[in-house]
């Protein structure tokens, strides 16, 4: 199995919720809210959110990326699967186990790579994972890409619209 290739049971179990389609039991008259949200697979609630949500394991397979994830960095979720954490994630140090790394950056703003080569910056929740011998960390990202660049233009537009000030050496 190659080093990009996502383990055997991981691919299984990945391919079972991307390709099966929901199958909606009749919910019992008498059943809660709550109830029903109990018993809700996990993956299908996690497709569901609206934000980018990605969980790895320690050796940096992408386990799951949502909807949205994908749509942030382009790639279709076939491919986001047969990558590692290092291909995406440009300004974190790679040495350590994913995980880890996920774990010791709570909130912290991070470089990811859009497939087509520009760089998408987003802020990274805490692991949703906490335990120390969890073998895989879930996280949220928000995407500020637009908003830092439209402020590095507005701050560009800025420097450049100040008056310039003579100095006495350029007078004489």
């Amino acid at each position: 199995m190659g080093a990009n290739t996502p383990t055997a049971s991981g691919v299984r179990r990945l391919e079972r919720f991307y390709a099966a389609p929901e199958r909606r039991r009749p919910r019992p008259v008498d059943q809660s809210p709550l109830e029903v949200l109990q018993q809700m697979p996990a993956l299908v609630v996690l497709e569901r959110l609206p934000g980018p949500t990605l969980a790895v394991d320690c050796e940096g397979t992408i386990l799951f990326a949502n909807g949205a994830f994908c749509d942030m960095l382009g790639h279709a979720p076939d491919e986001l699967l047969a990558m590692k954490f290092r291909d995406i994630f440009c300004s974190l140090a790679t040495h350590h186990s994913a995980v880890v790394l996920v774990r010791a950056h709570p909130e912290r703003l991070v470089q990811l790579a859009h497939k087509d080569g520009h760089p998408v910056w987003a802020s990274m929740s805490k692991s949703a994972i906490r335990r120390r011998d969890d073998t895989l960390a879930l996280a949220t990202f928000r995407d500020h890409t637009e908003e830092l660049w439209l402020n590095s233009v507005v701050a560009e537009s800025a420097r450049e619209a100040r008056p310039k000030i003579a100095t006495a050496s350029a007078v004489r």
